[in-house]
């Protein structure tokens, strides 16, 4: 062996057993640290010195690139757990639109409407890039001029970050900040290398612009605000497409501190920000000098104040009560959905208004004894206790359909959250009336039989005891037609009428009309002595228009997701709840109330379109009512307290309640809900009845002088064994021709009939 080669064997083997065995590395060893193997290999011919240097620079660096791989692959594994899908997942208001399209407002998951970039005023994207992210559309998921920028700007003293867009995005989307300690370096570091892995993952998944969609759309905007969406409308009352350069500016500037920055809380702080936004826009060549010069001098206007306060609505209440019944928690948490609803956002409008209008006056009337809303809003907030001024309730249904056009709860939603109008239950007086005489009617009375309206007698009403209720004028008329009863709201007769029914009976009818609430078994229901909320009286109204058809009520039409796809729809759904015979004896009967009855000061009010109702006043004047109808729509008002109370003296519900009715029906006639011609497709026949039975005529009718003739419903005309069992002789019908069909386009009003001297004439038992 050579002396040169015995020189340079010790160095040789102090290598290898540096990296591997003395015998020479292994071949793990050797792919593994093969980077330090090429080190050595490439320095082994510089001179010691040199060779220590650049391996003692060298080893430090490829350790510190082992260190990276080792990184990239731990935080590329952890990266992998997050779903990507979800920046276009984010939580979005979900918008609620009335049958005509028309917004009443937004509900479920967060303050945002997603708007596509397209969509986006080119002034924003130019303003947010520049502001945020100039090199956007250049760099990677990281930007290494931004990184050495941010650490030169931190050694100087001035905070500022190197985050890009993207890595903003992925921070916010996934939350990764979310219980992170300021002062926990460790923590801090490995949320940052894991934003970094995934917003590396989210570049190569995703284009540019679909980034910068997402980002935008995610925006926090302080107030809950998310999304360019939701900024432009509540900031500027405009959709984002519409956005001005200096409006764009401003959103723009105001990002890095929303709350800091707001103009609804500092203008002049955020027209600085606009300013400076801009000044960044001409730095990056996104806009000219002039734009900029131009934009900074445009006046800042926002949403004005007294439009800023979110309005609550009993309609929104409502509707929010069925989505919780219809829609799955997901879709509920993640929102994005429209929502068409049966409300016409006219109508809703017009009752508010109505309404408040209605009870406002009340208020102002010389000697009102009772709280005002006027008083109540001046008495400091957290001093106020529940609303103790008058309420009302306002429930209107189309007919054919059952769907809601209007649901008033109450004078106002943001002072008041209790939707009077579906869960007050009030006592309902004389309104339920007609399902009294309706279950009656289904009994084999008629509106033409005859019936007392005497005192009544101990033990004469069954189940009623020595129960012994009296007319409220404390005036008896004698023997008067069934429907004189209902036309005048007398008391005795209608207990008489519903002894006749038998409770079961009524409460039968009053199941299957919609009363939610079973009926008492006491014949004092018979007087409405019981409870329901306005919603129900709506709804069990609605059968008489319908021919004793009830339809399902409903708010809720069509609900789509944001692609457009139609996750649920309804149809009217219907049943024949009573019989449609007795139905348009009622509805026939409850015409003469709006004409000549308790309710006769509609036409004076201004409606002359054909309608029928019936007006309700309860003891003490502590609930009014009215509830009436037209050929298309079915409307219920209720005035009262919360805690029952006496309204005012006089408070019927022809005074207080049948106004707003008549000021509503006329706004829905102007918006095209036509009222035509009530029961206009019932088949009447011409027949013979008896004036004391209510029964088809027989020759002892004829004989006794109690036969008239009147036209009725072809099933009645037609029915066999139908005669009157008060005058039998010779039972046999005396008009051969009865069954013959006469074409009735109208029928004519039913007129109470006295028997041959009438009595006099009857005060009006609840209504003035």
């Amino acid at each position: 062996m050579s002396k040169r080669s015995q020189k340079e064997t010790p160095c040789r083997r102090k290598e290898a057993s540096a990296f591997g065995s003395s015998r020479g590395p292994g071949t793990g060893s050797l792919l593994f640290f093969w980077p330090f193997h090429f080190l050595n290999l490439f320095t082994r011919p510089l001179i010691l010195p040199l060779r220590f240097i650049a391996r003692a620079a060298g080893y430090p660096m490829l350790a510190s690139l082992y260190a990276l791989v080792g990184l990239a692959v731990v935080y590329g594994l952890r990266s992998q757990r997050y779903d990507l899908t979800k920046i276009h997942a984010m939580p979005e208001r979900s918008i609620i639109r009335d049958h005509l399209g028309e917004e009443i407002g937004r509900i479920h998951g967060e303050k945002r409407s997603i708007v596509p970039l397209r969509q986006i005023s080119e002034n924003f994207r130019k303003a947010i890039l520049a502001r945020e992210d100039e090199r956007f559309f250049t760099h990677g998921a990281i930007d290494p001029i931004g990184i050495v920028r941010a650490i030169i700007k931190n050694l100087q003293g001035k905070r500022e970050g190197a985050s890009t867009l993207t890595q903003q995005l992925v921070s916010d989307i996934f939350q990764l900040k979310h219980g992170e300690s300021r002062g926990n370096i460790p923590a801090q570091i490995d949320r940052k290398l894991l934003e970094i892995a995934i917003a590396i993952r989210l570049e190569t998944t995703f284009e540019k612009e679909a980034i910068l969609e997402a980002y935008i759309n995610q925006i926090n905007w302080g107030r809950q605000i998310k999304g360019i969406g939701e900024a432009s409308r509540i900031y500027f009352e405009k959709h984002p497409s519409e956005l001005t350069l200096s409006q764009a500016a401003l959103l723009a500037g105001i990002v890095r501190g929303p709350d800091s920055f707001n103009p609804f809380r500092s203008l002049e702080a955020a027209t600085r920000e606009r300013d400076t936004t801009l000044e960044r826009m001409v730095v990056a060549n996104a806009i000219t000098r002039a734009e900029a010069d131009a934009a900074k001098q445009q006046a800042v206007k926002v949403r004005p104040q007294w439009r800023r306060e979110s309005r609550e609505s009993y309609a929104m209440d409502a509707i929010r009560n069925d989505l919780e019944i219809i829609l799955e928690k997901q879709d509920i948490e993640l929102g994005g959905l429209e929502i068409i609803t049966t409300i016409d956002l006219r109508l809703q409008q017009k009752s508010e208004e109505v309404m408040e209008q209605k009870l406002h006056d009340l208020e102002r009337l010389p000697g009102y004894a009772n709280p005002t809303r006027a008083a109540w809003l001046k008495i400091p907030e957290n001093e106020r206790a529940e609303t103790p001024y008058i309420q009302g309730a306002v429930v209107v249904i189309e007919n054919h359909t059952g769907a809601v056009l209007a649901v008033l709860g109450g004078r106002n939603a943001n002072e008041s959250r209790f939707n009077r109008a579906k869960e007050a239950e009030r006592q309902l007086g004389s309104i339920f009336k007609p399902f009294v005489y309706l279950a009656a009617f289904d009994k084999g009375l008629r509106p033409d039989s005859l019936i007392s309206d005497g005192p009544i007698e101990a033990g004469e009403i069954k189940g009623g005891g020595t129960w012994r209720p009296h007319n409220s004028d404390g005036l008896y008329s004698g023997m008067q037609p069934v429907s004189y009863g209902l036309i005048r709201s007398r008391n005795t007769m209608s207990v008489r009428v519903g002894n006749h029914a038998g409770i079961r009976k009524v409460k039968d009818v009053a199941v299957m009309a919609g009363f939610g609430t079973p009926m008492p078994e006491n014949p004092s229901s018979f007087l409405g002595s019981w409870e329901a909320t306005p919603w129900e009286v709506a709804t069990a109204y609605s059968i008489f228009p319908n021919d004793g058809i009830r339809y399902r009520p409903y708010l809720i039409s069509e609900i789509k997701d944001r692609d457009g796809n139609i996750l649920y729809s309804t149809l009217p759904l219907s049943y024949q709840a009573v019989s449609s015979t007795s139905a348009w004896s009622v509805s026939r009967i409850l015409n003469e109330v709006v004409t000549h009855g308790t309710a006769a000061s509609v036409q004076r009010l201004g409606f002359d379109k054909p309608c029928a109702g019936k007006t309700g006043t309860t003891n003490d004047f502590k609930d009014a009512w009215f509830a009436g109808y037209t050929s298309t729509l079915t409307c219920a008002v209720w005035v009262g307290f919360d805690i029952p109370k006496k309204t005012v003296q006089g408070g019927y519900g022809s005074v207080l309640s049948l106004p707003a009715w008549v000021d509503i029906m006329k706004t829905a006639e102007r918006l095209g809900y036509k009222a035509g011609q009530l029961h206009s497709k019932v088949n009447l026949l011409t027949m013979d009845l008896c004036r004391l039975s209510g029964k088809r005529a027989t020759a002892g009718c004829n004989t006794a002088g109690t036969t008239y003739t009147e036209r009725v419903p072809k099933d009645i005309a037609l029915a066999e064994n139908d005669l009157c069992p008060i005058h039998p002789a010779r039972a046999q019908a005396i008009d051969e021709s009865a069954g013959s069909a006469v074409p009735t386009p109208e029928t004519p009003p039913l007129r109470a009939r006295p028997v041959e001297e009438p009595p006099p004439r009857a005060e009006v038992v609840d209504e003035p």
